[in-house]
């Protein structure tokens, strides 16, 4: 928590996302902490300024800024489509 600054110096970044298409994810960093590293089975999605903003590991996903904060849902439709696609007919 707050690896980018305090509160008063949250920030917007473009943020580049792997399995996100299009322009980049405007990201909004509020006290902000970033990923220092990851063990086997999770993969970085996105890094700024050389931190891991954004991991997957199976379907859960975690993000250093708030993708709710913006108009753009596609983070969102990301999440629930690595959901989808973990579903099994045990799990149902």
């Amino acid at each position: 928590r707050n690896a980018f600054g305090r509160q008063n110096e949250s920030f917007e970044a473009a943020v580049d996302i792997r399995g996100v298409d299009g322009d980049p994810v405007e990201g909004v960093f509020i006290r902000a902490p970033w990923v220092e590293s990851v063990g086997a089975g999770t993969e970085v999605l996105a890094e700024h300024d050389g931190h891991i903003v954004a991991v997957r590991q199976g379907n859960a996903l975690a993000t250093s800024f708030h993708p709710e904060l913006t108009g753009d849902h596609r983070v969102h439709s990301l999440f629930v489509d690595m959901v989808r696609a973990d579903r099994t007919p045990e799990s149902l």
